[in-house]
């Protein structure tokens, strides 16, 4: 190689270089820094709805703002302004997880205390159960403390069988068994604690792998698709009608040395939002605590669409509502 051909190729390279760096520069840039405010008056709780570890909480296309919590009674609805609807759910949840819906407006409920998915009408009847009551497993029939669930247009379902198994289970329209993937482990398809999961419009599932610290992307076969590494621990997820996908959680921790649950306790208390290919849009870093406009164990959240950010907690107890101010 010529002394002209090396130096042309030196400085091909440098183009290239200093290129690749502008472009990581700019996609860094294009990240927003979200601040919300605490609505220090929401929600006007009565006496009688009690709130302890609060685990799920979720908007309905209504508006409805739906709390679930290891109290009584676990499900709770309130309205934006924070007035109390209604509850119920005392004879049939044990321990309360993830909540979510349907396209009739029917509530799903994930209960790690019975290893069920239960299907109710919103005023609390119930309608469908996945699993067997009080029963722990990894068959066609038993699930062991699921975790979370997406129901699809088409009525299928979607369970992250998650404290007990690691695995996703796939039922249809009528609940019956389809398939199940995933085992515990490090690799691709692979999960340490799959404890949410949301789809986009399209379908395609995205499941928060906790303890792996990634976000793991499914086909509806199982077929593996990406992981989003890097990024957060991911605890709860919130998917919007724009296909926006927010995770709430932590920054990422040292698993060395550690067992069990090592994400534990978290660091810092984080909501991201991502598009479908996983790059980050935006994030927001909520004060860490126990007093009022702070969140502690920080496990699901959810947007109205207002643009309100809807947080519960494990440690805090509580469910809070935070208005957007800006960047």
């Amino acid at each position: 190689m010529s002394a002209w051909t090396r130096r042309l190729a030196l400085a091909v390279f440098a183009v290239m270089v200093g290129a690749g760096m502008q472009a990581r520069s700019q996609d860094a840039q294009k990240v927003q820094t979200l601040r919300f405010e605490a609505d220090k008056a929401w929600p006007a709780r009565p006496a009688e709805a009690g709130w302890g570890q609060t685990s799920g909480i979720a908007v309905d296309a209504k508006g409805l703002v739906w709390v679930f919590t290891r109290a009584e009674p676990p499900v709770q609805v309130y309205d934006a302004s924070g007035t109390y609807i209604r509850g119920w759910g005392q004879k049939e949840i044990k321990s309360a997880h993830y909540l979510r819906f349907d396209r009739e407006g029917n509530v799903w409920l994930a209960d790690i205390g019975t290893h069920t998915v239960m299907q109710f009408t919103p005023e609390g009847k119930l309608l469908r159960t996945l699993g067997t009551t009080g029963q722990a497993g990894c068959d066609e029939t038993h699930l062991n403390k699921p975790t979370d669930m997406v129901v699809l247009p088409s009525g299928e379902v979607f369970v992250t069988d998650g404290y007990g198994n690691s695995r996703i289970v796939h039922f249809d329209e009528d609940g019956k068994f389809v398939k199940a993937w995933g085992k515990k482990g490090l690799g691709p398809g692979e999960f340490d604690l799959p404890h949410s999961i949301v789809a986009d419009s399209k379908g395609r599932l995205y499941v928060a792998d906790r303890t792996n610290q990634r976000v793991q992307v499914f086909e509806q076969d199982g077929t593996f698709v990406a992981q989003w590494k890097d990024t957060m621990i991911p605890w709860g997820l919130w998917i919007t009608d724009k296909d926006e996908i927010w995770a709430c959680g932590s920054s990422l921790m040292s698993r060395e040395g550690k067992k069990g649950y090592a994400e534990l306790p978290p660091v810092d208390q984080l909501v991201i939002r991502f598009d479908t290919a996983g790059r980050v849009l935006a994030r927001a870093k909520l004060p860490q605590g126990r007093q009022p406009g702070q969140v502690d164990w920080l496990h699901g959240m959810a947007l109205d669409a207002k643009g309100n950010l809807y947080v519960c907690d494990i440690q805090g107890k509580r469910a809070q509502k935070f208005t957007p101010t800006g960047q």
